[in-house]
């Protein structure tokens, strides 16, 4: 793709008033599909784009703290990517992602060990305000043995569980104690497996979520079976089969194993792999009991109306004790996690190559204050990248989309975030709970920030020749991995959307003229708009899965 045209298209897509953020994201998001098997090329073409908007922002007189906080252009989101193509290796060799996965499961086995509305998803453990479930009532821990009717285990497997669980929840706690060490995609999923309870010798119930002998209240509630609603004991035998028998469920299953021919990778290591497709909550099902038009709900009835003021500042002074011990129990993994971020003992390259350049674009604009560059770098790595992958684990992880745990990772990334800040924010009874939990910490956590972005200045300067070196061996290693053809037909679109101001800018420009751009490009244009180039069926063709069929750019002649 030819510098002058590349950098001319981008130009001329942004000066428009109707290419809007989303329209910004998604280019931004093509750029980096098509240029991963060239990026020392797209790394050259970022950084021009960088320094563009760095200059615009500076002569403009902008705010330049919030600069590359949002993905507000092309160039922020290409960033954003440049740095997820890049650290993906790092985060599977060194520690980070590891402490990562472990704060995950921390998260989770400490939430599961108290009750969770499987509706509201507030739990009894929980170090968001927002997630924590207030009300109070009995409940009983059991221990039930799963007696799998497959050959995965010889013998019954305890399992953990709560007399108020709901029969998916307790299906989900078993699956997660017969199938520990298996990828997630391999798994089978709640809503693919029957619980059955054995009774006597020979009697069995199956334990539904919702059946004929669902509790109904009055205003129209009824409520999820659990197990104490079928009166299961301590110690009593489940059995999790499979839901064979249903069409439904031979198609799931069908998907399933697709998607973990398409994943799996000999000697593969656990838990690394590609993240499947996000799960629907497998509440969803018993959640559509429309027969009778019932509310349904499990522990908690949902409030027609938010609590009030004085309600939301007596749940704060209440529970705060009750937030600062889930905060105690997993402050080892929380603080972990912070120091392997922020540690400058195995910098990436690709970190201090775009750090050094920061530090040269603010030397050149002549910007002195300090926080300028802190908030650059912050918005960009930490900010963008982290932030996102602490709230969104399964990116990275074969794992279930986290919803179940997402408030308490959510107040994890907030801390984050708060440790990358240089503002002293004044801490009253009426600030928010995630940052009066990590008042005593913060100041550990802002050393940590400073620390690590003076190391990496202090750090040997990495030139061109061995940061090239680096992207080839990068753009080679993942070669092949993404679908640049149908990525260069979405590109097409937004090219034919602006193609006369495109081609203006184009004949305006002299070394697009000296290269016969404008030329070229039309003739572009009219090849893809001729007959010959239109899309045909391609959904026989080898290009596997996921590619789109109606791409105009490989003719059929050459498949």
């Amino acid at each position: 793709m030819n510098k002058t045209f590349l950098l001319t298209m981008v130009r001329t897509m942004e000066s428009n008033k109707y290419f809007v953020g989303k329209d910004r994201v998604y280019v931004g998001s093509l750029l980096m599909v098509v240029l991963q098997e060239k990026m020392g090329y797209c790394t050259e073409m970022l950084k021009q784009l960088l320094r563009e908007l760095i200059e615009k922002t500076v002569e403009k007189k902008f705010q330049p703290k919030i600069l590359f906080r949002r993905s507000e252009s092309i160039a922020e989101r290409m960033l954003a990517a440049w740095f997820t193509f890049l650290l993906h290796d790092h985060l599977k060799t060194f520690d980070a992602g590891k402490k990562l996965y472990e704060l995950f499961w921390g998260i989770k086995q400490q939430m599961e060990k108290g009750p969770q509305d499987a509706l509201t998803l507030e739990a009894r453990y929980s170090l968001s305000e927002e997630k924590l479930l207030r009300a109070t009532f009995e409940y009983k821990e059991l221990t039930v043995f799963v007696n799998s009717t497959d050959s995965v285990y010889q013998q019954d497997i305890p399992v953990r569980v709560l007399d108020c669980d709901t029969i998916t929840q307790v299906k989900e706690k078993c699956l997660d104690s017969k199938y520990r060490g298996y990828r997630f995609a391999d798994r089978p999923g709640p809503s693919e497996m029957e619980l059955e309870w054995k009774t006597g010798l020979n009697g069995k119930m199956t334990l539904q979520d919702i059946d004929s002998s669902s509790r109904i209240e009055g205003g129209n509630w009824k409520r999820l079976n659990t197990l104490a609603h079928y009166n299961v004991p301590n110690n009593a035998i489940l059995t999790l089969t499979s839901k064979s028998n249903s069409l439904y469920n031979l198609s799931i299953l069908s998907d399933k194993s697709s998607l973990s021919m398409k994943t799996a990778g000999v000697g593969s290591p656990k838990p690394w792999g590609g993240a499947p497709p996000s799960v629907t909550a497998d509440h969803a099902s018993s959640s559509n009991d429309t027969d009778n038009g019932y509310k349904l709900y499990h522990l908690v009835k949902p409030t027609e109306h938010g609590p009030t003021d004085s309600q939301e500042k007596m749940v704060t002074e209440i529970y705060l004790t009750r937030l600062l011990m889930m905060k105690g129990t997993l402050a080892k993994f929380i603080t972990s996690l912070l120091e392997n971020i922020f540690s400058a003992a195995n910098v990436p390259p690709c970190i201090k190559y775009m750090f050094d350049f920061m530090d040269e674009q603010a030397r050149e604009h002549g910007i002195m204050d300090p926080e300028v560059v802190h908030a650059w770098k912050s918005n960009a790595l930490p900010l963008r990248f982290w932030v996102n992958l602490i709230k969104n684990p399964h990116f990275l992880f074969d794992i279930q989309k986290p919803t179940k745990i997402e408030g308490c990772l959510s107040v994890v990334a907030q801390t984050l975030m708060d440790a990358c800040s240089t503002q002293d924010h004044q801490l009253t009874k009426d600030s928010p709970s995630s940052k009066l939990l990590f008042a005593k910490d913060m100041y550990q956590y802002r050393d940590l920030v400073d620390s690590y972005y003076t190391e990496i200045s202090m750090a040997p300067r990495i030139d061109d020749a061995t940061m090239g070196a680096n992207l080839s061996a990068e753009s080679r290693q993942h070669n092949g991995e993404f679908h640049v053809f149908s990525a260069l037909n979405e590109l097409y679109k937004y090219l034919d959307q602006y193609k006369e101001s495109i081609i203006d800018a184009l004949e305006a420009n002299e070394h697009a003229q000296a290269s016969r751009l404008p030329g070229r490009l039309q003739d572009l244009l009219a090849l893809m708009e001729s007959d010959y180039y239109r899309a045909t069926d391609y959904e026989s063709s080898t290009l596997g899965l996921g590619y789109n069929s109606n791409s105009r750019l490989m003719p059929r002649d050459r498949l």
